[in-house]
């Protein structure tokens, strides 16, 4: 046998039969992607604030915040100990997770607290999976976050806002090239960081429309406030705080992993 054909032979021996089914999944999920420039992360970020700042097109993008918003509050109701019974997400992009268990105390308080930085702490997990290269473990981390949203949603516009919003991330995740994956990924980490802070503006300005009115504070701020005794503009600040805080990490993150 000829040299080649012995190194070839050793190498069909070592490398094994290839990857099928989740192991398969979980090679392409660990296998970093070619990143784009710094240029285009940053242009990319620059659009997702100019949407963010269009009325109509926030309208529509808040829909995916309040699929996470709710995730949030589910997941720390489960982590607690609570019984969760469903999730709800309506056409005004307002939300309602539904939980059983003690009405007060701190299992009930993390519940309610969660929603607002739920979108900044998946932001973070995004943009630390980037600076890694990991644009695809991005899109199934938000894929799976949709499953499990869709396992326990309970209205009709919820399940048509869950079902587009997986079938959209299914289509870059399938068919899309390496380099759009990572560019989409960039993204919707931005979008979740960017976004987190401007749904608590969003928050505040309707808490003062619905005290103007004399009608009841029924966010998630004034929730807290009933439950805890600290204000809810209190409450508002810390939302706005960490979703700023989380906004530059993961901003630098994603500005210092990829190449100039």
């Amino acid at each position: 046998m000829s040299v080649a054909g012995t190194t070839a032979a050793v190498l069909l021996a070592t490398s094994g039969p290839p990857a099928t089914g989740l192991a398969a999944l979980w090679e392409q999920v660990t296998t970093p992607q070619p990143a784009p420039d710094r240029t285009t992360v940053v242009v990319v970020g620059a659009v997702v604030l100019a949407a963010l700042t269009v009325p109509g097109v926030w309208h529509l993008l808040r829909h995916g915040l309040t699929i996470v918003h709710e995730a949030a509050h589910a997941g720390v109701a489960v982590l607690v100990g609570r019984r969760l019974s469903g999730i709800r997400v309506h056409s005004d992009t307002s939300g309602l997770t539904v939980s059983r268990g003690r009405p007060r105390g701190p299992g009930m308080v993390a519940t309610v607290a969660a929603g607002y930085p739920g979108p900044a702490v998946l932001g973070l997990a995004a943009a630390w999976l980037l600076s890694r290269g990991y644009a695809l473990g991005v899109l199934w981390l938000l894929l799976v976050v949709v499953l499990l949203v869709l396992l326990q949603i309970r209205n009709w516009y919820g399940l048509w806002a869950v079902l587009v919003s997986g079938a959209a991330l299914v289509a870059v995740t399938v068919w899309a090239p390496a380099g759009v994956q990572s560019i989409v990924a960039a993204g919707l980490t931005w979008f979740f960081l960017l976004g987190a802070p401007r749904a608590v503006i969003e928050m505040q300005t309707q808490r003062r429309r619905v005290r103007r009115r004399g009608g009841r504070d029924e966010s998630d701020a004034g929730l807290l406030a009933g439950l805890t005794h600290v204000p809810a503009v209190v409450w508002a600040g810390v939302f706005l705080l960490v979703g700023g805080v989380f906004l530059v990490a993961g901003g630098a993150l994603l500005l210092a992993a990829w190449p100039a």
